[in-house]
């Protein structure tokens, strides 16, 4: 199942990538209560979820790009892999959010999870 999530932000795309960009900055992922890095795996605690860990495949500055997966699966997860874009556009950013997962019974709890992420980068920057 794909889950495409597009936000505009009233900042520019350094400012936001900045936060975005960060693989160990979790301030604007809400329920986090806990992220570490160890090499390119982020680990995090998630209130609800518990551990998470994802490893980051890339991060691009240049194209404002950062492509991670879930890597330590939990029940019903079976995959997870995702990215973040971001563009400048007039108006300030236009973030794109992009995850695969599997089984499609998860989507709605992760659209749910993207939507209040963006709301508290929305928070974080304008």
């Amino acid at each position: 199942m794909s889950i495409r999530y597009e936000a505009e932000l009233s900042c520019t795309p350094s400012v936001l990538w900045a936060i975005v960009g960060a693989p160990g900055r979790s301030d604007w992922v809400p329920g986090v209560t806990a992220c570490q890095m160890d090499g390119d795996v982020r680990r995090m605690t998630m209130a609800g979820a518990g551990e998470v860990a994802e490893k980051i495949h890339r991060v691009h500055d240049e194209e404002m790009c950062i492509d991670y997966a879930v890597i330590e699966l939990r029940p019903p997860l079976r995959s997870h892999r995702a990215s973040i874009r971001l563009e400048g556009i007039v108006s300030g950013t236009r973030l794109v959010w992009t995850t695969e997962v599997d089984p499609i019974a998860v989507e709605p709890f992760i659209r749910k999870a993207m939507e209040a992420a963006v709301l508290q980068l929305r928070k974080m920057v304008e």
